[in-house]
This record gives structure tokens, sequence and C-alpha cells, in this order.
């Protein structure tokens, strides 16, 4: 049964796999071409992938039975259920996430075996001294890399009392892992119930210890050489664990009179202090040497307490079968907490957490917060408070978030979309992935490196992983600049140009799953060392590809400001990224309008066309390092600046003017500008026009203006005598409608209970024609009819200009500018997304044609040629004019699969040409030597004319054969 499962599994991955790459059409075209001599194996393929969605359901239903009812995952059965999950279609995006799912789930071990094992560390720890255990001993549960709090819990709940009073404090120990604990005590409640007592001091960098940050650096140097007060970073917290809800409420009184009357004012040393945020003193410690000071700190209580906010933490474990839903729950504690809310306040209680403890799952967790006036602080529901602070949620305090549920309770994703004024829409919706990494001591520096290379990579792909899965979400569709944090806690000794360089390599190789995923940010925090006796740095690595074609990496390290006593980001080298002098707490931007407008033309397979200049200084940069790595003796060095630009503004309706301005300023659908590229040919400069149409605006649609702006930087190139490069994403020429008429006009039906049969004419109501006379936008006649005053329209003008037939003058005022170009200058070509109509034409018009895979020339879209034919002919507008019907056909002279391959392509068809037309043709000096001997020698019987000219292997004896042209200077399509 097994097997045949799985060979079902197999089976319908071999099908779908075929149907991943590019569009449909493509797919299938592919898959002709593997079997040109059995076209049954291609109907059938085709026909089982029509069926795709109850495929689906039953392939889901297959890896479920897999799952439930077989003991493991074979070797060969993982593999099947990996390649599933590297299905990206959405159509299969429901086999995909369940098999990543079920592959999530077998890596944990079996509960009861993770049960047996923390049972007996607990039990060997406790039996080594009778009743008593030793913290050390409870070291790898504690540093354990796996989740342990599905388990934890058990423990508390023990026979043996001694393992109760362990496993509370291996939690504690666990979840306050990053604080400094100064104090920990195991004490018992009237009834027998273990309670663990503890005090802790809040990290350097924790966003509520900044207040203090501030104080420290502005206390007097008497105080300073004495003792400093850290009530304000200090906390003290109570745990422990009940059978039920009401028990608790029978020992809840108890347990606040037993917090209050162990906790007292700590007097920490500066010198301990010093030591703590420096590093010196170990985050395991047990104890740290902090005096109490008995006579000064009890005197001085009361005063302290009134200056200082609350730092009382109540932590309540409740049991529970499972049956109990959410919401019940949340209510439950509300109640408790909203009746006693002046007592919790009164005894300086911070926040209440209830942890509700089911067998086999991990906590649910319920916080309630003073500041909140003790109501349920969502966003940290089933998240330990603890924890939360070193995944810096305050950072996303511009968001209104939801919590996500995941299946690994190491990551947590968050929902987030941005806080508007009331009455506003939203329109920056994200997914925040956080995870922290943990681990015990690391050791030497290539140990601790291997270990962040292979840790940080196998929780990149966890993330992507809960980010596929959050991708189920309703409103998954709307989230863009999606953001990965990672927080490593160990300590690492290394470099941060390693860590730079290896996180490069990382994300070059997940590149297109996270750019599907639209992750376009991420970060990672850690603390390193140089060396080994060198002083810890607390380390932060951002990444951002908000452009979809360059990765920006910035390192700052976290230094406090000795005036305010602020931690904030400072340029780790002298790289200064746009985090440089903020504070660590600043809060992630909400999405501005050129990221929107970026969005919107992604969405739609192409760059925003702010974007384009940049492209041609990465891509210029390039050329300039192949061209260097070519004479590596000449000592070349890469021109401080590679590219000048200046955009071409329309002023009034008959000339252009240079100007500097930012993008997305444009008020027109049509972009120019004048480029001045310092390439290797022309070091000192040569001069470009590029026009692109902006598919943000009006969906690339060409207008009057439009066309004005196109033909002027046409005629400027003719003028100037330089090539003039055309980036197409159009939608041909704009067809509108006067919204003014739009509303009012009126239909004479020639039958009003039959308008099947038709109308006669169009009309206005003598009140509508008197709205819009005076705007000109329709002309019509009084008449008389059906015993009323009527206004037949004759023409429809409209207000606005740029609406109808004048569209088709300027169109053809452009393919004629064209026309003349192509006689005079150098005219590419480039098609990303689509060209329509006009733009197709504009397109095939020029000398050299570039498409982008994916993208389409056509003039008349699939929907409207099937209506014509009357049945459904096209599927796609990629059957009319896809790579494969207008690269075959001739009509594209080169394909590229990305917008930035098509902007090298452009680069290096120039470099062939020279400068401007009176120019002499560029002549640099060539790696091929001119007295090379070619080896290729033609036959008499029929050849391929590429193999002269390109080279190829020889059949014989397998040794190239050296052609006309060097084989690294060889294209095809230029």
């Amino acid at each position: 049964m097994k097997s045949a499962v799985h060979e079902l599994l197999r089976q319908y991955y071999a099908v779908e796999s075929q149907f991943q790459q590019g569009s449909y059409d493509k797919c299938v075209t592919a898959i002709r071409e593997r079997n040109k001599d059995d076209m049954a194996a291609v109907t059938a393929t085709i026909f089982s992938h029509a069926q795709v969605a109850k495929k689906n359901m039953l392939v889901t239903m297959l890896i479920d039975h897999l799952w439930s009812n077989e003991p493991g995952l074979t070797d060969e059965l993982a593999t099947t259920l990996n390649e599933l999950t590297s299905l990206n279609r959405s159509e299969h995006s429901r086999v995909a996430l369940r098999a990543r799912q079920v592959l999530i789930a077998a890596h944990q071990p079996a509960y009861e075996l993770r049960h047996n094992q923390m049972e007996s560390i607990f039990l060997s720890a406790v039996d080594m001294y009778g009743h008593d255990f030793h913290p050390e001993n409870l070291q790898k549960l504690i540093m354990s890399e796996t989740s342990i709090f599905d388990i934890l819990h058990d423990f508390f709940y023990h026979s043996n009392k001694a393992v109760c009073n362990a496993a509370l404090e291996v939690y504690v120990r666990r979840a306050y892992i990053s604080y400094e604990l100064t104090c920990l005590q195991l004490l018992e409640l009237s009834g027998e119930i273990s309670v663990i007592h503890f005090q802790f001091l809040l990290p350097s960098s924790h966003p509520n210890r900044i207040p203090h940050n501030k104080r420290r650096a502005e206390a007097s140097s008497e105080l300073s050489e004495s003792s400093l007060t850290l009530t304000n970073c200090q906390r003290t917290g109570c745990m422990a664990a009940f059978e039920s809800f009401s028990q608790f409420e029978q020992y809840a009184d108890e347990m606040l009179d037993l917090l209050e009357d162990l906790s007292s004012p700590a007097v920490v040393s500066p010198k301990v202090l010093e030591a703590v945020e420096s590093g010196s003193e170990s985050r395991l410690s047990t104890s740290i040497n902090i005096s109490m000071s008995v006579g000064d700190g009890r005197a001085n209580a009361d005063e302290l307490q009134k200056q200082s906010e609350p730092i009382y933490i109540l932590s309540v474990g409740i049991k529970d079968n499972g049956d109990t839903d959410d919401s019940t729950l949340s209510r439950m504690f509300g109640g408790f907490c909203n009746s006693n809310r002046e007592e919790l306040a009164n005894r300086g209680i911070r926040r209440v957490t209830f942890a509700v403890l089911v067998r086999r799952q991990f906590p649910k967790f319920f916080t309630y917060r003073r500041r909140d006036n003790f109501t349920e602080d969502r966003i940290y529901r089933h998240l330990e408070p603890a924890m939360a602070f070193q995944l810096e949620l305050n950072r996303m305090r511009t968001y209104d978030l939801e919590a996500l549920p995941t299946s690994n309770q190491k990551m947590h994703v968050y929902l987030g979309k941005a806080k508007v004024a009331k009455g506003q829409e939203v329109t920056d919706c994200r997914f925040f992935v956080r995870s922290i990494i943990r681990h015990s001591d690391l050791i030497t520096k290539e140990a601790s490196f291997e270990y962040l290379q292979n840790e940080a990579e196998r929780v990149l792909l966890e993330a992507m992983d809960e980010l596929e899965v959050a991708f189920s979400h309703p409103q998954a569709k709307r989230t863009d600049c999606n953001h990965i944090f990672l927080n490593f806690v160990p300590t690492v000794i290394m470099d941060a140009a390693k860590i730079e360089e290896s996180v490069t390599n990382m994300v070059m190789r997940y590149g297109p799953r996270l750019w599907k995923l639209r992750v376009l940010q991420a970060e990672l925090k850690m603390t390193i060392r140089p060396s080994p006796n060198s002083k810890m740095t607390n380390v932060r690595l951002c990444l951002a590809n908000d452009s979809g074609y360059s990765l920006d990496i910035w390192v700052y390290k976290e230094v406090t400001d000795p005036k305010t006593g602020v931690i904030k980001f400072e340029a780790y080298g002298n790289k200064q990224g746009p985090m440089h002098g903020l504070p660590i707490s600043t809060p992630y931007v909400t999405k501005d309008y050129l990221q929107q407008k970026r969005f919107q033309a992604q969405s739609v397979g192409t760059t925003y066309v702010y974007d384009i200049p940049d492209m041609f200084r990465q891509m210029t940069e390039k050329l300039w390092k192949e061209f260097i790595k070519e004479w590596p003796a000449e000592q070349l060095t890469i021109p401080s600046k590679v590219m000048d630009s200046v955009e071409l503004v329309l002023e009034g309706d008959d000339h252009l003017v240079e100007q500097k301005r930012l993008p997305g300023e444009n008020n027109i659908g049509m972009i120019a500008w004048r480029l001045t590229l310092h390439t290797p040919e022309y070091p000192s400069g040569r001069d470009i026009i590029v026009i692109a149409n902006d598919i943000t605006y009006l969906i690339g649609s060409f207008g009057p203006r439009e066309d004005i702006v196109f033909c002027l930087a046409s005629e400027l190139a003719r003028k100037l005598k330089i090539p003039r490069i055309y980036i197409a994403a159009n939608s041909g020429a704009r067809i509108g409608l006067a919204e003014e008429i739009k509303q009012l006009f009126r239909v004479a039906w020639e039958d009003p209970e039959e308008p099947d049969k038709g109308f006669k004419y169009l009309y206005l109501t003598p009140e509508d024609f008197t709205k819009v006379s005076a705007m000109n936008s329709v002309h019509a006649i009084l008449i008389d009819d059906e015993g009323e005053p009527r206004y037949k329209i004759t023409d429809i003008i409209g207000k606005d200009d740029g609406l109808g037939v004048e569209n088709l003058r300027y169109a053809g005022m452009i393919a004629g500018e064209t026309s003349q170009a192509y006689k005079e200058v150098v005219t590419i070509s480039m098609v990303t997304c689509r060209a329509i109509g006009i733009g197709s034409y504009l397109v095939r018009l020029g000398q050299r044609v570039i498409q982008i895979e994916n993208s389409h020339i056509i003039l008349t879209g699939y929907i409207a040629l099937n209506k014509l034919l009357g049945r459904e002919v096209y599927a796609s507008n990629n059957q009319l004019g896809g790579i494969q019907i207008m690269y075959n056909n001739g009509i594209s002279h080169k394909t590229d699969p990305r917008d930035l391959d098509g902007i090298y392509t452009i680069l290096k068809w120039l470099s062939y040409v020279p400068k401007d037309k009176l120019s002499p043709v560029p002549f640099i000096k060539s790696v091929d030597p001119i007295d090379r001997e070619i080896d290729y020698m033609p036959t008499k019987a029929p050849y391929d004319p590429r193999w002269m000219l390109a080279g190829r292997q020889n059949p014989n004896c397998g040794v190239w054969t050296c052609p006309f042209v060097w084989n690294p200077c060889w294209s095809d399509s230029c």
C-alpha cells in the first residue's frame, strides 16, 4: 500500500513539474520539444494537468494518509515530499504546503522519545544528590537546540518533588537566558505547591532600559564612585504551576504576598554592572556578585518603589485538557485581572502571564499588562514575554499586528498592517518572520563560523517554509516588502566582513524563492568578538532588495551614546547605511510612495520605470569588471562614476527640458533620459537617449502627452546622432470615456421591453444637457420624442484631452518618427511585460528587439480575438506574441530571463557601434590575437555555418576546434 501511494505521488510530481517554468504555453512547447516522436505522451500529460484541481485533493489526502498511518518517513518518501515542496505555481500551493508541513513535523523527534530523554536527565540530576540537584547538570536542557517547551511543563506535575523544582528552574533559566539572573530560589506555598522566585536585570539593549541608560549617563561622579540604583532595570518574578484555574485563585493572594515579601531593591556596584554589560560575566552564571545593601537598601525601599516603575512579574501555569478555546481562556483570565486590577496595581505588578499547559502541546500564553490596565496584550498571545524583546516586536509598532499560527514554534510570524488615520485605506501589508537562534558556548573561530553559517541557513529555510504556510492567509496577496529577522544569541568569534560574504552567498543561493515570497528586507543580529580576548560587539547585518535587482547590504554595530545613553546604529566600516546614527529601537518604516509604485510594476512582471537608469549603471559596472578581468596586467580600475543621467521633462507641448527631479514625480506615462555612460570603449563617456513607459501610470497606455514625449526624445536622438533605446511596457493607445457623460446619458430603445432589438440613439435630458453644455463635452440636437424634449447625442468629445481618436493621430506620428530614426540612428527596443498595439509597432519598427521571457508583443488581446472568432482558440497572450512566437519568427533578436539581463545585452550591443553617427567604430585592445590560427575547416557536405563562426567540439576526438570568431565574443543575435 505504501509503495503504491508513493508511486502515485511520484507520478503526480513527474507531470506537474513540467508546468513550473514560465507560462502554460511555454511549458507545453517545451513538452512537445521533448516528446517530438511521442505525441500521445504529450496529450496524456496535458490532459492530466487539466485535472490538477482534482489531483490536488487526492494527493493531499494521500500525504495525510501516509503521515497518520505510517511509522515514519523513508528517505525515498522524504525525497518525493521535498520535490513536491518545489512546486511553485499557485495551483500547486495546497500540495506544496501540506508536503512542507509534514516534512517540518517529521524532523521533530517522537514525543515519547523526547519525554523519556528529558525525564532521564532530570532523574539523573536528582539522583546524584539524593533529593537535590545541581544546575550544571541541567545545562543540556537549558541550552538544547531543539524545542523543549512542549514537554517541559509535563514535569511541573511530576511525582518527584525535586523533579518539579528542577523543571521550574530549567524553564526560568531557558526563558530568561538572555537576561542576567541575579537571584533564584525555590519555595513552596502552603499547599506544597512549588514556587520559583527570581530576580534579573534587563539587558542593555532592552527597550525598557533606555530611560535608565540616559539617567546613568547623566549620573554624577559621586554616585558613580559609590553605587548605582538599578530599580528601573531590575525585575522580580514569581512562577508556579497549578492543576486548575480555580486552584490558582485559591493561592493567588499567597503568591502575591510571597512575591512582595522576598523582594528588595538591589544596589549594584558599577564595576559589576560594567562587567555584565561588557560580557565578562557569563550569560549562564547562576549568580552575579551583587551586593544587597540590607541597611540603606531597606531604608530607602519605599522611596525607590514610589519613584520607579512597577517591577513585579507574575507567571502562572494552568493545566488544561485542551478542550477550551482561546477566547474562553482569554475571558477567564481577563475576568480575574479585571476584578483584581486595583490590588495588582497597588502591589506593583507589572504584568501577569498565564501559561495554559496542555500535554503534547506548546504552552499557550496570555499576557495582561498594567500599562494596558490589565487587559490582554494580543500581540504576545502564545509568546513567552521573556523572549519577546529578543524578537524586537517594539520595532513593529507602526503596524497593527496579527500573530499567525506556525507549525514551527521557533518561528514567529506576524501579519502587519500599517497604522493609518481613521477612514483611510491600508495600502501597506507585510509579513514579519522572526526567530531566535541559540546554542551553547562556541570555542574556536572556525567552528563558530561553520555553526553560524549552517544554522543561519537552516533557520532561513525554516523561515521561508513558514512564510509559505502564511501565504494561505486571505490577505496574503496584499503583502509586499516582507521581512525576516534572525537573532543569533551566542557570541561568535569572527570578523564582520566574513559574515557579510557568507550571508550574501546564502541570499543569492535562495534569491528566487525569497523574491517569490516577496521578502525584500532581512536583518541578522549577533554578538561577535574579532578575537578570543577582544571585547564583544553587537552587530547587525541589514539586507534590502527593494528594487528587485540590486541587493544592498549594510553592517552596523551597536554603540551607546555617551550623552544620552541611547543605543544607536553605527556603520561598521566606511559604508554608511540608512540606519546610521538612528536608535536601535527605530521602528520599521512603512511603505513609501516609491515602493508602492515598485510593487505595482513588479506585480505585472516588470521593473519600475525610475529604476531603469540604475540598472544601466549596474550593468556598466559589470562591463568594467569583465574588461578588467580580461586585462589583469593593465591594473585598471572602475571609474568612480560610470554614469550620469538627466531626465527629459516635457515643458508646454512642444519641447523637452533637462531636469533633475525625484523618482515618481511624473504626471505623464512616458519617461525619457539622456544618459552618459563611461564604458570601457568610451571611458570619457558616450550619450544615449532612453525612452520608457511607466506602467504604473494608466497601465502604461499612450495618450497625446506620452506620444509627444516619445517623439521629442526620439527627435533629440536624431539631432545628436546618438543611439535611441526604448524600454516597452505598455497597453497600447489609450481609449477613455468621458466620465461626465457616462453618468448622465440615456438610451432610446427600439423596444424597451426587449433591449436585444437594439437602440435608436443616445440622449440627454434638458436638465443634464445644461450641466455639461458649458464643458463642450458633447454635441447634441434638440428633438421631441415620446412626448418629451430630448438632446440626441451626435458627438461625445469629453472635457479631458486624450480620450479617443486623437490618440490614433498621435500614434501615427510616433510610428513615423520611429521609421525615420531607424534610418538615421541606432534604435534598440526591449520588451518587458507587454507591448500592445502602437507599442508593438514601435518595437517592430526599430532595428533590434530584446524580449524578456514571459513578455508578449501583440496587437490585440486573446480574449478579444476569441470573441471575434466565436470560440476559445487562444488561451493566453503568450500564444500570440510570446518568445516562442516572436523569437522563432525573427521579430525578437534576443531573449533574456530578466530585465537586468536585457539591459546588459543593450550595453553589449552598443559596445559594437560608434558613440554617434559621425564617429568611427570603437576600437579597444582585443584579447584575441590577430595571428591566431583558425582550426575549423568547412566541408563540402552541408554544415552549420555557426560551427565556422563560433567553433565546436570535434566529434571524433572531442577537441575544441578554434573558430573564426573568438568564442567569448560570439553572439548570433547582433
